[in-house]
């Protein structure tokens, strides 16, 4: 495996260049917006490439070590694509609301999944001795529990890097991380702080199809990490019973001309 590849056309085509409307910017992207069309801010991909570029490295390098990469998302276009991505990389994930303390008080998070599994082993064990009333309680308290707690379950302490879409609503995800030291890479839009987050990748964090491409590039370096720290301890990856999973790296064919960064608002955030 290799660090995944992507180019600025595949950005163009996934609607990545796409800012929000002008008067809704935070003024610290200026150093990353091209230009305005139609009263949207276009952010300039020249800067997102290396940047994503870099962020890619920095992911390879944590899962390389054996480090844990924790996807957040929770916004409705993000939350799928956080789930498979967290998932087919073998990583962690929230894509439901962020609990405040979930990292910077995980001992509390951690006895919530403990009850998580309990409640998980009662109801597989049938829920003898149980009413029926006490176990559709049950599981109504596994689902609550799961939809929360779910993508963390295996985690087994703080992550040693997050990866986030959108930090404005994300924002006490950040804190919490910034707090604990934990470095983040983060998709920022034109309304966003760039400053807040370790990796900033300017880019649009409301289309779905921008939001995949990051979450299977993030994915992929995962993988690519992965591969490689089983590598450097020596093992015969080709004599496993159990290879890694290989990326795969998603050619996306032309579906036509691809405009210029500042040609039709198609896409954009409004």
């Amino acid at each position: 495996m290799a660090l995944p590849e992507f180019s600025m056309r595949q950005l163009l085509e996934a609607g990545a260049h796409f800012g929000h409307q002008t008067h809704r910017w935070n003024p610290k992207m200026d150093r990353y917006i091209f230009g305005e069309k139609a009263n949207i801010h276009i952010l300039d991909l020249s800067q997102t490439v290396p940047l994503l570029h870099q962020a890619l490295l920095k992911v390879r390098e944590v899962a390389a070590r054996g480090g844990r990469v924790l996807f957040v998302g929770t916004k409705r276009q993000a939350t799928d694509h956080i789930k498979a991505a967290a998932q087919r990389s073998a990583q962690y994930y929230i894509n439901q609301r962020w609990l405040g303390g979930t990292l910077t008080n995980w001992q509390t998070v951690s006895k919530s999944i403990a009850r998580l599994r309990e409640v998980e082993a009662i109801i597989q064990g049938g829920g003898v001795g149980l009413t029926k009333r006490e176990v559709l309680n049950l599981q109504r308290e596994r689902d609550k529990l799961d939809r929360s707690l779910g993508g963390i379950a295996s985690m087994g302490g703080v992550p040693d890097l997050m990866f986030v879409i959108d930090t404005n609503k994300e924002a006490i995800a950040i804190q919490e991380a910034k707090k604990l030291g934990i470095p983040v890479v983060a998709i920022v839009d034109s309304n966003c702080d760039p400053d807040a987050v370790t990796f900033p990748i300017p880019g649009n964090d409301d289309a779905a199809r921008a939001i995949q491409l990051y979450c299977d590039l993030i994915a992929d370096a995962v993988l690519d990490g992965l591969t490689e720290g089983q590598v450097r301890g020596g093992k015969d990856i080709g004599a496993s019973e159990r290879p890694p999973v290989e990326a795969v790296v998603r050619e996306r064919a032309p579906s036509g001309p691809v405009e210029s960064p500042i040609d039709g608002p198609t896409g954009a955030n409004y």
